[in-house]
C-alpha cells in the first residue's frame, strides 16, 4: 500500500468544563489528526497529547512541527504492507510516541478500510461491545463527588475512577468508601507522588481498591516495584508505559499487576498490539485508556478494548461527556448504559466532520 498523501490538522476542542487532574486544568484538549490516502483510499488517526507537556514531554505544538517537517517526508511515497514496517520506518526518531501514533493510527484505519473490515474485527476482538467505566477529576467539594458518583452507580457503570492528588487524597477515599463500600473503584495519581508518601499508601490498603494508577514518577519503573512490594494494593502503570520494552521489564520486575494501555502514548495501535499480547502471556491484565480524544482516537480505543486480555472497563466515554460538539461523526454515544459498541463498517467507522473541523483548527498542512 503506497502512502501517497497526508493532511495534518492540530486542533483545539474546548471542554464543557474544565478537567482537573494532579498535572492542572483544562479547558481544551489539543490534537493532531492525520489523514493518510492511498490512492482513493484513506484513513484517520489522532493522538492528543494536550496543550502543554505535563502528561508526556510531547504538546500538539511540537507533535505537529515534527510530523510535518520529518515524519511525514518519512512516510510519503513508501509502500507499507503492516504497522510494523511503519514503525520500523519511524525508528531513527527517538521518543516521541504521540507523534507517532497518529500516523500508525491513520495506516491501520486504512488498512482496515482497504480490507473492507472494521478494525476490531481485523485485530482479533472478541465482540463488538465492551464495558466502560466512570472517571471523575478533582471536583469543587467531596459533596458534589458522592453526588456524581451516585448517579454513575445508578445509571450502570460497573467501576468508577477517582483522580487522587495532594490535598484530594485520604479524606476523599475515606468518604466516597463510606458513601459507596461494595462499589469499585480505582484512584488515578498521574506521577504525583514518590516513594516518601509510603505511609499514606499503605493505608490506602484499607479501602480495598480495585488498583492504584501510576502513583510515582511517569517514567519510574523500579520505585514502582518497590511500591508494590510493599503494599497490597495492585499498581497499574500508565505514563511509565511508553513501548513494548518498558512493558517488558516492568513486569520483569514486578512492577505492576496491571497495565492501562493507549495507543498515543505508546506510539500508536502496533505496539499498543504487542503490548497487550505480552501482557497476556505474562498472565497480567490490561485495560485501555483515553487522552479525550475526539471520536476518531475514541473509536480506535474502542477497537483496542475489544481484544482478549482486556479485562476491566475502560476509559471510552460519550462526547457528551466532554464535549458540546464532538469534531466527528458519528460522536460517541453508548449502546447501552456503560457500555459501548465499535462501528460495523470498515475501518474505525468515523471520520472528522468539516464543518468541526474548520472550527477548531489551529493549524493544518498538507504532504503529496
Amino acid at each position: 500500500m503506497k502512502i501517497d498523501g497526508m493532511e495534518l490538522v492540530r486542533v483545539a476542542m474546548p471542554l464543557v468544563y474544565p478537567f482537573r487532574t494532579a498535572f492542572g486544568n483544562d479547558d481544551t484538549v489539543e490534537s493532531v489528526l492525520v489523514r493518510m490516502t492511498s490512492g482513493d483510499a484513506y484513513g484517520w488517526g489522532e493522538a492528543a497529547p494536550w496543550r502543554y507537556p505535563a502528561y508526556s514531554p510531547e504538546c500538539a505544538a511540537t507533535q505537529f512541527v515534527l510530523s510535518r517537517d520529518f515524519i511525514a517526508p518519512l512516510l510519503l511515497g513508501r509502500g507499507l504492507g503492516s504497522g510494523g514496517e511503519l514503525q520500523a520506518a519511524l525508528a531513527g526518531i527517538k521518543g516521541n510516541p504521540f507523534a507517532k501514533a497518529a500516523f500508525d493510527l491513520a495506516w491501520w484505519d486504512l488498512h482496515a478500510r482497504c480490507a473492507g473490515e472494521p478494525l476490531w474485527k481485523l485485530i482479533g476482538g472478541t465482540g463488538p461491545v465492551v464495558d466502560a467505566g466512570a472517571d471523575f477529576g478533582i471536583m469543587e467539594t467531596v459533596d458534589l463527588l458522592i453526588e456524581t458518583i451516585a448517579a454513575a452507580l445508578e445509571a450502570g457503570y460497573k467501576r468508577v475512577k477517582l483522580k487522587y492528588r495532594p490535598g484530594w487524597d485520604l479524606d476523599m477515599i475515606d468518604a466516597v468508601r463510606t458513601a459507596f463500600p461494595d462499589a469499585t473503584f480505582h484512584i488515578d495519581c498521574n506521577s504525583a507522588y514518590t516513594l516518601d508518601d509510603l505511609p499514606m499508601f499503605k493505608k490506602l490498603d484499607r479501602y480495598n481498591l480495585a488498583m492504584i494508577e501510576q502513583p510515582l514518577s511517569h517514567d519510574d519503573l523500579i520505585d514502582h516495584a518497590t511500591l508494590q512490594a510493599s503494599i497490597d494494593t495492585p499498581i497499574c502503570l500508565d505514563e511509565s508505559i511508553t513501548s513494548v520494552d518498558k512493558a517488558r521489564k516492568a513486569i520483569q520486575i514486578g512492577a505492576c499487576r496491571w497495565v492501562n494501555i493507549k495507543p498515543g502514548r505508546v506510539g500508536g495501535l502496533t505496539p499498543a498490539l504487542a503490548i497487550h499480547d505480552l501482557c497476556r502471556d505474562a498472565g497480567v491484565p490490561c485495560w485501555i485508556g483515553g487522552m479525550l480524544e475526539s471520536a476518531v482516537g475514541a473509536s480506535h480505543c474502542l477497537a483496542l478494548a475489544t481484544l482478549p486480555n482486556i479485562a476491566y472497563p475502560s476509559d471510552i466515554f460519550p462526547s457528551e461527556r466532554f464535549y458540546r460538539r464532538d469534531l466527528a461523526t458519528p460522536p460517541m454515544t453508548h449502546s447501552a448504559p456503560s457500555q459501548f459498541a465499535a462501528h460495523p463498517s470498515p475501518g474505525i467507522g468515523v471520520e472528522p466532520d468539516p464543518a468541526a473541523l474548520d472550527e477548531y483548527t489551529i493549524e493544518r498542512a498538507t504532504i503529496r
